[in-house]
């Protein structure tokens, strides 16, 4: 490469690194609640990369909290031990059996990969599920689909206990009902759910697309959750589209800034929404709210 050209490259970091002052600035001390799946997960690439953008934006000030889904590795367990999995209205049937392996795989292999890939980059990462000091306590979603748990009760005050010492809570999607029993929760729901309780700045819902289309199949940058319900009722919004948008809806009304459906394979998809001035997905705020996409 040509010195003319290095410099040049070096100028363009710079500028991008000015123009974020302002962004830097107002996320300082916010609470961000990011929801791990999909492309970010499937490879050790981009696990790498995401990880040095959490322990960046800790760097920078804010307190990120991750909360991660493990599909594709519980299927890939309970295939391998022979135990058949079926889905009633896209959620995981979960028996005692099955149970058993969505917490082996999400609060062992899955959470603790993340943990290390933080820590790796210099984080303080703390890996717990939503049973560890009753975090996320549950009721059964729906007796058809077994040991589901629908979050009725956070603590907040165990993860802004972690924030004050530094660390990057990263959460199995895991509850205790008030039985001792163990639920799978959506991780979605999950995410939101933390959203709420922390009223967090932001909720980031990571997804392999590229955000919430309308009719005409064009991106909605920025929607209010009163367009939520009226694309869902239209059947605008569909398939699995619709929990993630009710999840970003319901966090949004229970006093979280904005919630983002984001794309996650975009290069850096969390700064980009955070620290630059166009963002990386769909914003779903209050209908209330006028402010800009960056309020």
């Amino acid at each position: 490469m040509k010195t003319q050209d290095m410099n040049r490259d070096w100028i363009g970091t710079a500028r991008t690194l000015s123009q974020a002052l302002p962004y830097l600035q107002r996320y300082s001390g916010a609470v961000v609640v990011i929801k791990l799946g999909g492309h970010a997960m499937g490879s050790d690439e981009a696990m790498e990369e995401f990880a040095r953008d959490v322990v960046l934006m800790r760097q920078v000030g804010v307190n990120p909290v991750i909360v991660h889904g493990g599909g594709p590795m519980i299927n890939a367990m309970l295939d391998k031990l022979g135990i058949e999995s079926s889905f009633v209205g896209g959620k995981r049937v979960t028996d005692a059996a099955t149970v058993e392996v969505v917490e082996m795989i999400l609060s062992g292999r899955v959470n603790k990969r993340i943990v290390q890939a933080i820590n790796k980059q210099g984080g303080k990462a703390v890996g717990l599920s939503g049973k560890d000091a009753s975090l996320i306590t549950c009721e059964q979603t729906n007796a058809d689909l077994g040991f589901v748990g629908e979050p009725t009760e956070i603590r907040p005050e165990i993860l802004k206990d972690l924030f004050e010492r530094g660390s990057i809570p990263v959460i199995a999607p895991l509850g205790a009902g008030r039985n001792g029993e163990t639920f799978n929760i959506n991780g979605d729901t999950a995410a939101g759910a933390i959203a709420s309780a922390l009223k967090a700045d932001r909720l980031l819902l990571l997804t392999d697309v590229s955000g919430v289309k309308n009719a005409a199949g064009e991106i909605v940058t920025e929607l209010t959750y009163t367009q939520i319900d009226e694309m869902i009722a239209d059947g605008t919004i569909a398939g699995g589209m619709i929990p993630k948008t009710e999840t970003a809806r319901n966090a949004v009304v229970d006093g979280v800034r904005a919630a983002v459906i984001l794309d996650g394979r975009a290069p850096h998809a969390c700064l980009l929404e955070l620290f630059t001035d166009h963002g990386a997905g769909s914003i779903i705020r209050s209908d209330k709210s006028r402010d800009a996409r960056k309020g």
